[in-house]
C-alpha cells in the first residue's frame, strides 16, 4: 500500500506538469485552431535558457529563470505568433501543422548544435529531503512541483474567470465573430494567448528539466505526452487537459512498476486509442460540429 501511495503521489507530479504543456496545446487551439507539434520543444528550450544565463554568464539562478522566461515568452509567444502562425494560417490547418513539426525539429537540433549534445545537469529548486506519508516515501520536489503546476493551472483558470481579459480571451475562442462586434481586440486576445503558453512552457521546463536532465531531445517525449494528455482530457477544455496530464502521469508510473519499465511509453498511446474509441471528444471534451 505504500508503495501504490508513493507511486501515485510522484505520478501526480509529473501528471501536473504534463498539464501545465497539455493546457497551452488546449489554449492555442481554442483561440486560433493552432495545433503545435513543437509544443515538446518549447518545453525543453527554456532550460536550456536557464543554463545559458547561469552557467555561461554566471548569473544567479533565480534572475537567470526571470530572464529565461522573459525570453520564452517573447521568442515562443510573439516571434512564433508572427514569423510562423500568422503567415502559414492563411494556407490552412496542414501547413501549419508541418510548419510547428518543422520548427520542432529546427529548435531540437540548434540545441544540440549550439550547446551540447549531452544531458546536461539542471539546478533543483528544490531540496531532495524526504518525509513519509502513510508508510509512503515523498520527496520535496515531487510536493513542490505538484503544487506549483496546480497553483500555475488553478491561477490561469481564475484570471480566465475573473478578469475582463480573461472574458474576452473566452469570447475571442469560443465565437471570435461575434466577440469582434461586441468591440473585443480578437488579434490582441490571440496574442495573449501565445504569451501564456509561453509561460507555461516555461515553468514547466523549470520543473521537469532537473528530473530528466537538460537534453536536446526531451521535447519528443514531453510533446507526444502533453498532446495525448489534451486529447484524452479534451482537447477543447482546460480542466479535460489537466484531468488528462495527471491520468497520464499516474498511469506511466503505475505501469512502469507494475507492468513493465520496457513498455512504459506505449501505455499512453494505449489509453489514447481506448479514449477515442470510446469517447472521441475526451473524457471532459464537448462534441463540436463543423459546417463541411
Amino acid at each position: 500500500m505504500s508503495e501504490f501511495l508513493q507511486l501515485l503521489i510522484s505520478g501526480l507530479s509529473a501528471g501536473a506538469i504534463y498539464a501545465l504543456a497539455a493546457v497551452g496545446f488546449t489554449l492555442l487551439w481554442q483561440a486560433s485552431q493552432t495545433i503545435n507539434f513543437a509544443q515538446g520543444e518549447f518545453v525543453m528550450v527554456p532550460a536550456f535558457f536557464v543554463l545559458a544565463f547561469s552557467v555561461k554568464l554566471g548569473l544567479p539562478l533565480w534572475l537567470a529563470m526571470a530572464l529565461a522566461l522573459v525570453l520564452s515568452i517573447l521568442l515562443l509567444g510573439v516571434v512564433f505568433k508572427k514569423l510562423v502562425v500568422e503567415p502559414m494560417m492563411r494556407h490552412g490547418t496542414l501547413p501549419l501543422v508541418i510548419a510547428t513539426i518543422a520548427l520542432g525539429l529546427l529548435m531540437k537540433e540548434a540545441v544540440k548544435e549550439f550547446y551540447s549534445p549531452l544531458g546536461q545537469p539542471f539546478p533543483s529548486l528544490f531540496p531532495q529531503d524526504v518525509f513519509s506519508i502513510f508508510g509512503a516515501v515523498v520527496s520535496i520536489p515531487d510536493i513542490a512541483n505538484f503544487v506549483i503546476a496546480m497553483g500555475t493551472i488553478l491561477a490561469l483558470q481564475l484570471f480566465l474567470a475573473r478578469t475582463r481579459t480573461g472574458r474576452c480571451m473566452q469570447a475571442t475562442a469560443q465565437n471570435p465573430d461575434v466577440a469582434q462586434i461586441l468591440g473585443v481586440d480578437i488579434k490582441r486576445m490571440v496574442l495573449y494567448t501565445f504569451l501564456i503558453n509561453g509561460a507555461l512552457a516555461t515553468i514547466a521546463s523549470i520543473l521537469i528539466t532537473p528530473i530528466y536532465l537538460a537534453k536536446f531531445s526531451n521535447g519528443e517525449v514531453l510533446g507526444l505526452v502533453a498532446f495525448i494528455a489534451a486529447i484524452v482530457g479534451g482537447f477543447n477544455q482546460i480542466r479535460g487537459a489537466l484531468v488528462g496530464g495527471l491520468l497520464i502521469g499516474v498511469i506511466d508510473n503505475l505501469a512502469a512498476t507494475y507492468v513493465s519499465a520496457e513498455y512504459r511509453q506505449a501505455i499512453p498511446m494505449i489509453l489514447l486509442i481506448g479514449i477515442i474509441l470510446v469517447r472521441p471528444q475526451g473524457l471532459l471534451g464537448t462534441a463540436e460540429g463543423r459546417t463541411v
